[in-house]
């Protein structure tokens, strides 16, 4: 009975690995480096905040420059 234990064990392994891939279950080395990842999005997310804010200042500076030549055209 080794072969069929063996065939078995396969064949659960392809179904788990599966469930696994079709529900994104978190497996043990993905919970390993789960502090790594999480630091990498927070220091990305500060990069996105400092963007997001500088654009913001850029794009009221640009909207005020419309506004004055709007006036001078007039």
């Amino acid at each position: 009975m080794v072969g069929m234990d063996s065939y078995m064990n396969a064949y659960l392994d392809r179904r788990m690995k599966n469930l696994i891939q079709d529900w994104d279950l978190a497996t043990r080395n993905d919970i390993g480096d789960f502090e790594t990842r999480l630091q990498a999005i927070e220091e990305t997310s500060k990069d996105i905040a400092s963007f997001e804010t500088s654009a913001e200042i850029k794009l009221e500076e640009l909207e005020h420059r419309l506004l004055q030549l709007r006036e001078v055209k007039r």
